[in-house]
């Protein structure tokens, strides 16, 4: 495994960590339905589409 494949894999870890502490739960609950879980995922693939646009607009406003 290359090392950028071990930090992500470590970053994993530390996020499943901070998600049972704070949810409580797993990603092998089984109490959500597929549109649940859809909507979980669109809601952050929403989150990702914001944090790109901030990149994209910091780097315009640095190459003027």
């Amino acid at each position: 495994m290359s090392k950028i494949e071990e930090s992500v894999c470590k970053k994993i870890m530390m996020r499943t960590k901070v998600g049972k502490k704070k949810y409580g739960v797993t990603m092998e609950r089984g109490d959500l339905s597929f549109k649940e879980w859809m909507t979980h995922l669109s809601e952050e693939l929403m989150d990702a589409l914001v944090y790109i646009e901030k990149v994209i607009t910091v780097e315009e406003e640095n190459d003027c």
